[in-house]
């Protein structure tokens, strides 16, 4: 009789924690918290988890082998040492994973999390059955994840597959990386949401202020795809400079991988063809021609992505 293997996924992110009890590929049982609650301070952070994890283990009548935990910052692998985690203070050179490892009982193991999401895509996604893939995720933040001949890269410093610090230029502002020009100060949440505020602003015409009840701390990207839905020339401008800068950089990443496809996730990617045509036309117009048509394809797996993908992790634990 085939044996039944449970593992726990966690996918720690900026305004939420999800914790799934997972068995296959199959979420049995799930967990929401709130990221705020817990984030004063690696500590704090890691007694939380420890609390919910335990209730999931509980839950599966103490048959877990193994917990995967995706954490949005530089970390350092298999040792899952944590070097420094987005939005996040006090993260320096945490030894998360023998920490959660020593308190649980269990294997743990640590990774970035567009790496879990890259492999999620990968495995059960939109890459599967693809030996060279690059992932993006499109959101506050700007990442990416490869797959070279069959392996989820990984750095031994920590960082990799850093698309969103790939620069569009030689001068423009200013990135918390330290460098200057980086694709994320240009394509993430903040930049794009910015960028809006400040055309209406400036008494651009727009159907946007009506979605957002003329509050413009209120709009959101959804309100922005609406508004492309309604005809807006400034929402459809957004989304098309926005991909145009995504297709420049991912036009260099095909130049160097050669990948097989490349999956774009992430909530921004919810923008669908006002965001993937502009890609997928400066991609065939920049890159060399033997690897221009590339094909650039949504990603399967949504809001749930990172959790499988720490679960999947979890169930390579030796």
């Amino acid at each position: 009789m085939r044996k039944v293997v449970r593992t726990i996924g966690v996918d720690v992110g900026g305004t939420a924690i999800k914790l799934g009890l997972v068995q296959g590929t199959r979420v049995l049982k799930q967990q929401t918290l709130s990221t705020k609650r817990f984030s004063s301070s690696p500590k704090r952070l890691e007694g939380g988890l420890i609390h919910a994890i335990r209730s999931l283990i509980d839950e599966a009548g103490g048959k877990v082998s193994a917990v995967g935990i995706g954490i949005p910052g530089l970390v350092i692998y298999p040792e899952g040492i944590v070097q420094t985690c987005a939005n996040l203070p006090g993260w320096d050179r945490v030894p998360l994973r023998a920490r959660l490892q020593r308190r649980l009982g269990l294997p743990v193991l640590v990774d970035n999390d567009v790496n879990l999401m890259t492999l999620a895509e990968w495995r059960i996604g939109a890459g599967r059955g693809v030996k060279n893939l690059v992932c993006m995720t499109l959101g506050t933040g700007v990442g990416g994840g490869f797959v070279i001949n069959g392996v989820l890269y990984r750095s031994r410093l920590g960082p990799s597959a850093e698309i969103g610090h790939v620069a569009v230029g030689e001068a423009g502002p200013r990135c918390s990386c330290g460098g200057r020009a980086c694709l994320e100060r240009y394509v993430g949440n903040r930049a794009i949401l910015a960028s809006v505020r400040s055309r209406i602003a400036e008494g651009v015409p727009s159907k946007i202020p009506e979605l957002a009840g003329y509050q413009l701390n209120r709009i959101t990207p959804e309100m922005i795809d609406e508004a492309c839905v309604r005809g807006d020339r400034l929402a459809r401008q957004t989304w098309e400079e926005a991909g145009r800068k995504i297709g420049l950089v991912l036009s260099k990443v095909v130049n160097l991988l050669s990948p097989d496809r490349i999956v774009i996730g992430g909530g921004l990617a919810k923008a669908g063809h006002w965001l993937f045509d502009p890609i997928r036309e400066t991609v065939r117009a920049r890159a060399m021609r033997q690897v221009a048509g590339v094909p650039i394809v949504p990603a399967k797996l949504g809001s749930s992505a990172g959790l499988i993908g720490a679960a999947l992790l979890a169930g390579d634990a030796k």
